[in-house]
């Protein structure tokens, strides 16, 4: 299918949402760029004039703040669950359909190998509980529907792991980086191409993962990070219990995809290869 019909894309000036624009736009897809603060998910006029009938509706528009949703719950839930849902039942009665961002904390982190999409979620966090239950909310909504779950993501258009250890290393801090924590680091652009090829497709129904190809520790990161870059940075590797957070986090984030590489007839490119064209095109000397 080489075109698409209307899409609205919620939280579109965000990291992802951003890549995902220019993604679609690439296309020649038509994309409705919806973003605070003109348009609030939490309030139902808003979605109502954003699902456009017979149309598709991204939604990457999320409380994301995994340390503050513990101390404000209420409000995660809000846009997390409760807004997903609304969202849900307005696409079913405009004949619209929904593609829902989601994230590895739905799962506890506890397992002894990749999470795959039939394993039972357990969040751990307020955040995590928060995505779990927007996507319960929309399933219940019974519009047609899509939930790709995402990890470890990184783009030019925001914040991230990425950015806060880069600002730390120039600022000559010895940084210590957690060694068990293992997942995938992912780029948005990554992501974007391959949720527009799911638009594209006709298996763009049900829930997937989505992860660059293969694993590593958070330390491990770092490590490839600095020495891509050239960098003498001090170093060291530590445990999650090291520190004291208001959020746990799951060890385990590691995504099988095999179900999202054989929807698009391809694998997922190697986290290294991506992560080292990032790193050398946007901050290499």
């Amino acid at each position: 299918m080489s075109a698409r019909p209307q899409i609205a894309l919620l939280g579109g000036r965000g990291m992802l949402g951003s890549d995902f624009t220019a993604a679609a736009k690439t296309r020649g897809w038509s994309v409705t760029t919806l973003d605070l603060p003109e348009f609030d998910i939490t309030r139902v006029e808003h979605l109502e004039q954003a699902v456009p009938p017979g149309g598709w509706v991204v939604n990457c528009a999320a409380y994301t703040n995994v340390e503050k949703a513990e101390a404000e719950p209420e409000l995660a839930h809000r846009v997390n669950a409760e807004a997903v849902g609304q969202l849900g039942e307005i696409a079913k009665k405009a004949d619209a359909a929904v593609l829902h961002i989601s994230t590895d904390f739905v799962f506890d982190g506890t397992l002894d190998r990749p999470y795959g999409e039939t394993d039972t979620p357990n969040p751990v966090s307020a955040y995590g509980l928060s995505k779990w239950q927007g996507e319960q909310t929309l399933a219940a909504s019974g519009c047609r529907h899509c939930i790709v779950r995402v990890e470890w993501t990184y783009g030019r258009h925001g914040v991230n792991f990425i950015t806060k250890l880069l600002e730390a290393a120039r600022a000559g801090k010895p940084l210590r980086v957690v060694d068990d924590q293992v997942g995938a680091p992912t780029a948005t652009t990554q992501v974007s191409e391959a949720l527009c090829d799911l638009l594209a497709g006709d298996a763009v129904e049900g829930t997937f993962h989505l992860a660059a190809g293969g694993y590593v520790s958070r330390y491990g990161m770092a490590q490839f990070m600095f020495d891509t870059l050239k960098m003498d940075v001090e170093l060291s590797p530590c445990k999650t219990s090291d520190f004291v957070t208001a959020a746990k986090r799951p060890l385990n984030s590691r995504f099988d995809c095999s179900k999202l590489e054989s929807s698009l007839g391809r694998s997922i490119p190697h986290w290294k290869e991506i992560l080292k064209k990032y790193l050398t095109a946007d901050y290499a000397d």
